[in-house]
């Protein structure tokens, strides 16, 4: 039996189901991600799970013990917010043992949990200090130390890093990651950012419009998307897709000759630039990104008929080399063989590139 189970999860504000009967199993110790677009339901179902908001339908099962209707305080488990949620007025060593002390947890133990949690997350000469002495970093070490001297059974992350900016994202990651491999413990994190998403995860839960699209592994979602809607919301940057009705060519340019009608997706690493009057597509560059380590250039195709010529068919080449296009600048593109995905018009995969 798996550690926390799901099983036809509902949640409905008046006339609205904003969770749609979820089912998904989660194993002890994996770290899962719930990431998808705002309002997909992803915060409501991890608010579900901590018993912050009831479940209409369905069952909730925790270590073979039902928990659907016990209060948050019951379920043995522990949430770090977005807005950290510190006691203002309270030392960085009350904010983290609180929990405990409203247990009446042995005063020696308390010392024990809130040093080791301390340690953990080099937290330790700043015990004496308020929130309001700290950097949000460290404010939300403190509240990830809160959570783990409780020791739960599950860790609930809601967006923790949003209120971060990018060095402080990127360094709180690496942070939790190495807490998870340390801690061992099963944690279920809700992001809106794909790239936390890829290099946090065991496994990915993208959801859609309160359902769930694709679980898997973020390389098993980044090579074998179920749907457009997965293929594109996974990935950095998105995957290229063109319509081959705007296209046709791209049909002979993946090796599919002129069956498919429907979308041709194509990552933009696997989009190569060749020189002008070369390639098996002619277009220009429009948009030059320069990242240091690699380059994106953004490219306009002349498409099928009249509106197609004017407007363009937009790709995106992503190439870790360094180059001296500008804007305006005629290319060729050529599409590296058998790195392409077939999608129907209703957006669902019919064929993938072996």
């Amino acid at each position: 039996m798996s550690y926390l189970q799901l099983q036809g999860v509902e949640k409905v504000f008046g006339e609205v189901r904003v969770i749609k009967g979820v089912d998904l199993k989660i194993e002890k110790g994996e770290f899962v991600v719930f990431v998808g677009p705002s309002g997909c339901g992803k915060s409501t179902l991890l608010r579900m799970i901590a018993g912050l908001t009831e479940i209409d339908t369905g069952k909730l099962v925790l270590d073979g013990r039902d928990i659907t209707r016990l209060p948050s305080s019951k379920r043995d488990l522990a949430m770090v917010f977005q807005s950290y949620a510190l006691y203002p007025h309270m030392s960085v060593f009350d904010n983290m043992s609180f929990a405990l002390r409203l247990a009446n947890v042995d005063k020696a133990v308390i010392q024990q949990k809130v040093g080791r949690a301390a340690e953990i997350l080099n937290l330790t000469k700043y015990l004496d200090r308020t929130p309001r002495e700290l950097s949000g970093g460290q404010r939300q070490r403190v509240a990830i130390g809160r959570a783990i001297v409780r020791a739960p059974k599950v860790f609930l992350f809601d967006e923790p890093l949003s209120n971060l900016d990018a060095a402080l994202r990127g360094q709180t990651r690496v942070e939790i990651a190495k807490l998870h491999r340390d801690l061992g413990a099963t944690t279920i994190y809700v992001t809106h950012d794909q790239v936390e998403a890829m290099t946090l995860a065991d496994r990915v839960v993208v959801l859609r419009d309160g359902e769930i699209e694709q679980v898997g592994s973020p390389l098993e979602l980044y090579d074998r998307p179920a749907n457009q809607f997965v293929a594109q919301f996974i990935g950095m940057p998105q995957m290229n897709i063109i319509d081959t009705a705007a296209l046709p060519a791209v049909n002979s340019a993946v090796g599919n000759g002129a069956g498919h009608d429907g979308f041709v997706g194509v990552r933009p690493e696997n989009v190569l630039v060749r020189p002008a009057g070369t390639g098996q597509l002619a277009g220009s560059v429009e948009l030059v990104e320069s990242l240091g380590s690699n380059t994106l250039i953004h490219a306009k195709v002349a498409g099928a008929g009249p509106e197609g010529v004017q407007k363009g068919v937009q790709i995106v080449a992503a190439q870790n080399t360094r180059t001296r296009l500008r804007p305006g600048d005629p290319i060729g593109l050529d599409i590296v063989p058998s790195s392409f995905h077939l999608f129907n018009r209703q957006g669902q995969t019919v064929a993938r590139a072996r």
